[in-house]
């Protein structure tokens, strides 16, 4: 995936995970601020063809090219991970894959490094009313070996973005991601009721809606400052049941079921999100990057996606 820029002003941009969801969005985004974007990625869509896991294949494939930036926005979900296992194929792209995407990078005459990383770095619990901003501690120790081994990789991903030698490294930590190409694979269980959600009062996450998601990257590419993290949520954080109940009422769907939340504990990974109570601030993005969300709560976002059905 090779798409051009429309002014002379705009940057040579490599894009790990361009055929994801996320990535979808944010070439769009990254094109209509007029940059060149080149998708990387081991899918027949990509134009540069490799696996980040596989370091020597990954150099093989970017000799000789040159790039201005380079983003990990790269990926190995295809749904929502409901067991600890369904995060491992993430967990080791964001250790070795960013490892050997930044090599990359730097192989490429790169001088700015973005990466996606999640509030959930921060970690996972209730971490009660007190929005979280980027200088509280990120990448804490996990409270069991599968959470460390999800912190973990958040945490190195962070640290080999901001440590690498020759490139201004950015991340951007997002709440849970909703929108075009990720709701949409929700109608159907909700729809046949298949998708029971566990009481959540008392808890919410953050959330953002996947265009504002994608304009965030594009505002880092311009006006990230280097060495910093910024936090990019909606202004409104939700219970993972409210949300789902906000997807149900705007598109005419029978309510998910109510389940207690202790039968949701077979689907590890899930309780553990069902369970947390995170809010973080944006304003830190808001004021250095010029970014508001267009969005500023899920109702907002998904109203605007049943109108564009």
């Amino acid at each position: 995936m090779t798409t051009n820029a429309s002014n002379q002003g705009g940057r040579s941009i490599l894009l790990a995970g361009a055929t994801g969801v996320l990535g979808g969005h944010v070439t769009r985004a990254l094109t209509d601020a007029g940059h060149k974007v080149t998708g990387l990625g081991r899918g027949p869509g990509n134009g540069i063809r490799a696996d980040l896991t596989d370091r020597d294949a990954l150099l093989r494939a970017v000799d000789g090219r040159r790039f201005d930036t380079v983003i990990h926005a790269a990926t190995a979900l295809r749904k929502t991970p409901l067991r600890h296992r369904d995060m491992r194929a993430t967990d080791a792209l964001r250790t070795h894959g960013t490892a050997h995407l930044v090599e990359a990078a730097q192989a490429t005459g790169a001088r700015r490094f973005i990466a996606e990383s999640m509030v959930f770095g921060y970690g996972y619990g209730d971490f009660g009313t007190r929005p979280l901003t980027e200088d509280d501690p990120f990448g804490p120790p996990g409270t069991n070996p599968e959470l460390e081994r999800h912190i973990e990789g958040m945490r190195t991903k962070e640290q080999l973005t901001f440590g690498a030698p020759d490139l201004e490294g950015i991340t951007l930590r997002f709440g849970l991601l909703y929108g075009p190409g990720a709701t949409d694979a929700l109608l159907p269980m909700l729809r046949r009721r298949q998708l029971p959600a566990a009481d959540d009062r008392g808890r919410v996450v953050p959330w953002v809606e996947l265009t504002d998601a994608a304009r965030a990257v594009a505002a880092a590419v311009e006006h990230g400052r280097p060495g910093r993290a910024y936090n990019i949520a909606d202004r409104t954080p939700l219970g993972f049941r409210t949300h789902l109940l906000c997807v149900a009422r705007e598109f005419g769907l029978p309510k998910p079921m109510a389940v207690p939340l202790w039968t949701v504990r077979p689907m590890a990974y899930a309780h553990t999100v069902m369970t947390g109570n995170l809010r973080v601030s944006s304003a830190k993005a808001e004021r250095e990057l010029g970014w508001t969300p267009v969005y500023p709560s899920s109702g907002d976002g998904l109203a605007a996606l049943r109108a564009a059905r």
